[in-house]
């Protein structure tokens, strides 16, 4: 009966947290629609265009290590609430300034760069939240449902929200956004307890004074831990390697394909119905396959995915391998967020989840900027998905062999074990 209790317990703080990242991811997907559509209307420059992309992504290069050290020494909850707040304030001036005609492309730049510093305070506590909300056993199925929370929220409604609220006044879609993220912050203070992470085993007792000492800490502990390190590899190399083909996808879709901008619409958006199929068969494959059968299978599917896709000129056999590719990549991300969970002490998750973030972000760019190369070297986008495909074979075989049978299934030690809640 106590067991049961306890299973009641986190099942209902999960869906506080679940709830709060819905109505957060809501408010994203209707931003990055809403705030290129407002540059737009401001410039047609292409650089400042494209500039506005590369800054809402710069804040993950530069502030994912002192966010998760931040997370590391307060209360995630609390910091969670601060970081949607702070960005309900900074959109609803926003929609102020709109409404005002007072805003400038520069004042969007500020606008989308302090919104990118809060979302990494806010999505990495969602993340290092989650083992201190449910039992050891319903991890996986705690991060397949962030992860459909995330793509609902910023694929399927989001956008078309942003989209349509913008096409009836410019002001419209930041008062949604803002409305989304203070929905965000007030639902957390529901959630009742302190989520603050403490020393544990391999977490030395006196904590470091200073930012730059707890994250030399993480580093340490990162790497007298091969697997974890392993583990950041691997995210890091598919990052890289997918990202070859995903940043050619619009040309492979309306050059290489012959689909016209409304059809590439379906064609993303068949590639978002893949990923929610891959966050509901993912656990149940898991306690069927375990972790490491699922990883694998997982990036030899997004290889064999992008290796079709390069190989067909068929529109529906593209959108259906995209699809393909999303579920699989879906299932390797819930995969490796639930192997962070049980692998790293819950006082050092906010500074380990900092640096893998910072290395799957980091590869983003550098991903998106040798799949271009590579088109203009081969000459067709299609070529570029056939070369990520066989790469991603390559991280498949990399995993396979690096990973010991069973290394991911080891229970003799979880996150959830080192972090403090009050009842």
């Amino acid at each position: 009966m106590a067991e049961v209790m306890v299973h009641r317990r986190g099942d209902r703080r999960l869906r506080w947290l679940l709830t709060s990242s819905a109505a957060s991811n809501l408010g994203d997907g209707i931003g990055k629609v809403a705030f290129p559509l407002l540059a737009v209307t401001l410039t047609r420059d292409p650089l400042l265009i494209a500039g506005l992309s590369a800054t809402q992504f710069l804040p993950w290069l530069l502030f994912a290590l002192p966010a998760g050290a931040l997370l590391d020494r307060i209360d995630r909850r609390r910091a969670m609430i601060i970081a949607n707040s702070a960005r309900a304030v900074v959109v609803g001036a926003m929609a102020a300034l709109v409404a005002a005609d007072g805003v400038t492309i520069w004042v969007v730049y500020v606008a989308a760069l302090l919104l990118g510093t809060a979302e990494t305070v806010a999505d990495s506590a969602a993340n290092v939240l989650i083992p201190a909300l449910v039992d050891r056993d319903s991890l996986d199925s705690a991060n397949s449902k962030l992860q459909a929370c995330e793509i609902v929220g910023q694929t399927f409604l989001g956008g078309p929200i942003g989209s349509a609220a913008f096409a009836l006044f410019a002001t419209f879609p930041f008062l949604l956004n803002s409305a989304g993220f203070a929905i965000a912050a007030a639902v957390l203070l529901g959630l009742a307890g302190s989520y603050r992470g403490r020393p544990d085993d391999g977490v030395s007792e006196s904590a470091p004074a200073g930012f730059r000492a707890e994250l030399a800490e993480g580093f340490r502990w990162l790497k007298r831990n091969p697997l974890m390190l392993r583990l950041v590899v691997v995210a890091g190399l598919t990052s890289l390697v997918s990202e070859l083909a995903q940043a050619q996808l619009v040309l492979y879709a309306i050059e290489y394909l012959g689909l016209s901008e409304a059809a590439f619409g379906l064609f993303a958006f068949i590639g978002g119905i893949g990923g929610l199929l891959g966050a509901g068969f993912a656990p149940r494959l898991v306690k069927a396959a375990g972790r490491r059968t699922v990883l694998i299978g997982g990036f030899a599917c997004c290889g064999a995915a992008f290796t079709g896709m390069g190989l067909t000129s068929s529109p529906v056999a593209g959108a259906a391998l995209f699809g393909l590719f999303a579920a699989a990549v879906v299932a390797v991300n819930i995969v490796l967020g639930t192997a962070r969970h049980t692998l790293v002490p819950g006082a050092l998750l906010g500074r380990i989840l900092g640096v893998w973030r910072t290395v799957v972000w980091g590869a983003i760019p550098a991903g998106a900027l040798l799949g271009g190369v590579l088109t203009h070297v081969l000459g067709s986008p299609a070529r570029t998905f056939l070369t990520s495909g066989l790469l991603l074979f390559g991280v498949a075989a990399f995993a396979f062999f690096s990973l010991r049978a069973g290394s991911l299934d080891d229970k003799s030690a979880t996150a959830a074990q080192v972090l403090h809640q009050d009842q």
